[in-house]
């Protein structure tokens, strides 16, 4: 069977062979050139071995089954992509409209948190795990472990009996989330040659985009006009269509049979489990079940710390570890990493405080403060989809850079907006907020997808996007720590006692105007104000970090793997990449 070279994007592309590229050289091949690039001198360190070639391919990537090289071929794994990805995007926000019902029929109101929470920490912690059973094993049995294990969660959820057992099925539903997340953008970089990627990626962000407008709508509707227990039924047909496409249409490329028999290391990902769990039980509860500064908290950070240094020596010492060392050690993978956790952390401002930000100063309802958070979903795929005319010219790297630093400026500029002012103000920061970030991280998991093999791109996908979750985390963290104590300092000098000094409290009582008095009522709208402003002042130093993650550790060219993508043409192996 005959292949063809790699095609190279300009100024990104270098041939590799056996073994990675060095990070600092830069391909001066353009995008028609085939078979041949030319390398100039560049201050670049090697990042070590890359690997032997993944199996069935050659120069780091398998080949793909030739008949999913045309667009009819891969239209149905798209479309299955497309709907797991749904699944696991939807899922948060479309719960989210329906907790007053859900707790009015199963109590448990003290520790509701926990179904978004416990949702959270099994996708986190598993993501490092399904990424390297996909590598080990391939992606097609991953995926539809993960589909299985998300509708039979959502089964049971439906039929949860009281709070407690439905936070439990929304963990095994987090088991299956985990899954969906890596291993839908794992496959999709497999199918896709880099110069096609973005396709592909738009499309998945444009999933996301919809679910963020659709999901508050369905899951209102459902809890209002039918029952909550539908918001998780409605998920088995979707899912059924997902699997069915999934097992009739994904062929895997042919792998030889390993010499020896894969092992897994299950101890260490028991270790990141454990660890993960502790860490994000930690910054999730801390500040709202317990204080900071308890026993609770502090337990629960040594017991990471502690769990997070067994785990180092549990994989360094692992065969074949579910964290490689090569994961932090690869200067384009540990930067894409820290720069993709930092945007995580400033997520946490539009997603989290500028709903409460809507409601509580500007007035508006839930809906309408929800479309102010949501025209960022509209052009973040849109610039996402556009994007690769601009790496394409000057670079993954200087892409990015170039994207975070405008939403590192669209992010100052929030604090400026006059008080109360226009809904439209904050619509207008988001919408270029979101172009700003499909700018930026695009780019970069298209990039470091493509630094890789076929073998590796599972395990570098799931850590690019557990830094991601881990980032998200943290943010939500520390930006309520933030606003919290804004809003304390703020109302030490309130006009009537008694006022709430905590931010949810605070948009409870903004939820009755006519138990407060003017003056009180508009010393707290100002309080939340500045409370939020802080916050996006935060976001903008998280963007900060990412631009010096990149500019620092991040090599200035990608070192993009040459991989062969056969097709058929009349029964005859196409030459064209």
């Amino acid at each position: 069977m005959r292949q063809c070279p790699g095609r190279y994007v300009h100024g990104e592309g270098i041939p590799v062979g056996g073994t990675e590229a060095r990070d600092g050289k830069e391909a001066a091949g353009n995008a028609g050139d085939a078979g041949t690039a030319r390398t100039t001198g560049g201050a670049g360190d090697a990042d070590g071995p890359g690997g032997p070639p993944a199996p069935g391919g050659t120069a780091g990537g398998a080949k793909v089954p030739a008949a999913l090289t045309t667009p009819r071929g891969r239209r149905p794994v798209v479309a299955a992509l497309m709907l797991g990805m749904a699944l696991a995007a939807i899922d948060g926000t479309i719960v989210s409209t329906a907790v007053p019902q859900i707790v009015g029929d199963l109590g448990g109101f003290t520790v509701f948190s926990w179904l978004f929470s416990g949702y959270l920490l099994a996708v986190t912690v598993t993501l490092p795990v399904y990424g390297k059973l996909s590598d080990t094993f391939g992606r097609k049995p991953v995926l539809i472990a993960g589909i299985v294990l998300f509708l039979v969660g959502s089964l049971l959820c439906a039929a949860a009996w009281n709070m407690g057992a439905l936070i439990a099925f929304r963990v095994i539903q987090g088991l299956g989330g985990g899954a969906l997340q890596g291993t839908v953008q794992t496959i999709a970089a497999d199918l896709y040659p880099l110069k096609e990627r973005p396709r592909i990626q738009a499309k998945l962000s444009t999933v996301w985009a919809t679910s963020a407008v659709a999901g508050p709508v369905v899951g209102g509707l459902l809890a209002g006009y039918a029952d909550w227990r539908w918001i998780f039924l409605i998920n088995l047909p979707v899912g059924a269509i997902a699997l069915w496409l999934v097992v009739r249409h994904l062929h895997e490329p042919a792998r030889p049979r390993p010499k020896t028999r894969p092992r897994i290391d299950w101890a260490g990902a028991l270790a990141v489990f454990a660890t993960g769990t502790l860490l994000l039980t930690a910054l999730v509860q801390g500040g709202v079940a317990w204080p900071w500064l308890s026993a609770p908290s502090l337990g629960l950070f040594a017991a990471s710390a502690a769990l997070a240094a067994l785990t180092v020596v549990i994989e360094r010492r692992a065969a074949e570890p579910i964290i490689p060392g090569w994961v932090w050690r690869r200067r384009t993978i540990a930067s894409v990493n820290l720069a993709l956790g930092a945007m995580g952390l400033l997520m946490v401002a539009p997603t989290v405080f500028l709903p409460t930000y809507a409601q509580s100063v500007l007035g508006l309802g839930p809906i309408a403060a929800g479309f102010v958070l949501s025209v960022m979903t509209l052009s973040w795929p849109v610039s996402a989809a556009l994007s690769d005319r601009v790496y394409n010219r000057i670079g993954f790297r200087l892409t990015a850079i170039i994207g975070m630093s405008a939403a590192l400026l669209i992010l100052l500029a929030f604090p400026l907006l006059p008080y109360p002012g226009e809904p439209w103000q904050p619509a207008l920061i988001m919408l270029l907020l979101g172009a700003a970030l499909g700018l930026f991280q695009l780019p970069l998991i298209v990039g470091v997808q493509s630094t890789v093999g076929w073998a590796e791109r599972g395990t570098t996908t799931a850590s690019v996007l557990f830094c991601r979750q881990v980032g998200q985390s943290i943010g939500a963290a520390v930006f309520g720590a933030v606003a919290n104590s804004v809003l304390a300092a703020r109302l030490l000098d309130a006009p009537a006692p008694g006022l709430p000094d905590d931010l949810d409290a605070v948009a409870r009582a903004l939820e009755d105007p006519g138990a407060l008095s003017v003056a009180a009522t508009d010393h707290l709208r100002r309080a939340v104000d500045a409370a939020v402003d802080y916050v996006y002042i935060g976001a903008a130093g998280a963007a900060a970090l990412a631009l010096l993650a990149l500019v620092v550790l991040a090599p200035r060219r990608f070192p993009v793997i040459t991989e062969t993508v056969p097709t058929e043409t009349d029964g005859k192996q196409d030459t064209s990449a």
